[in-house]
């Protein structure tokens, strides 16, 4: 009775696991699978070169966990963040090229500056106020993007399900005010190797 008790607890557990991990999608908490238009082999495939692309990441510096972020979107790898030289920035486009199944890489990292609170800020409130505009129109799905705003330019990343929701997402990014340029990595589901039945 005990060992019966012990395997159902196991189970329950892993099975939880799962729940958990599946329900997390791509893009962030709370976003769930069924809003990805990926199929479901080719969003575990993302997640597996995104687990190995971060955790590479990371063997190299500890301190690229505060600092870089990747992002993989149908074997396409985006890169993000700040490092201190062009070496650095050099470094983590070819570890990221050496993930396996890696179809491309875009490399957006800056090279750090001083830090300015009241640039941050600007950006922080650009971010947000895109994210909002986004959940407001109709005609965009927000949870199949992510935002990231570094220096007053926007740089989008994302799946959308038709050019006229690209579009749509480019237009909102372009009506906020300060914002002096947006760079839209978004791949239109057509595009996509595998896609949901």
């Amino acid at each position: 009775m005990k060992n019966k008790f012990l395997i159902i607890f196991l189970v329950s557990l892993i099975l939880s696991g799962c729940v958990g991990v599946s329900s997390k999608g791509i893009f962030g908490t709370g976003v769930s699978v069924a809003f990805d238009p990926r199929s479901v082999g080719t969003q575990v495939d993302d997640s597996i070169m995104q687990k190995s692309l971060s955790a590479r990441v990371l063997l190299m510096d500890k301190k690229y966990l505060l600092t870089v972020k990747t992002k993989v979107l149908d074997g396409r790898i985006f890169l993000t963040g700040k490092v201190d030289n062009p070496e650095e920035k050099l470094k983590l486009t070819k570890l990221a090229w050496e993930t396996d199944g890696a179809r491309s890489v875009r490399n957006d990292i800056k090279i750090k500056e001083e830090f300015n609170f009241k640039q941050s800020a600007k950006d922080i409130l650009i971010t947000s106020q895109l994210r909002t505009a986004m959940i407001f129109n109709k005609k965009i799905k927000a949870t199949n993007y992510q935002i990231d705003t570094y220096k007053k330019k926007i740089y989008v990343y994302g799946i959308a399900l038709t050019s006229e929701e690209k579009d749509e997402v480019i237009s909102e990014a372009k009506e906020i005010l300060d914002v002096e340029n947006v760079i839209a990595s978004i791949l239109l589901v057509d595009s996509l190797r595998i896609q949901k039945d």
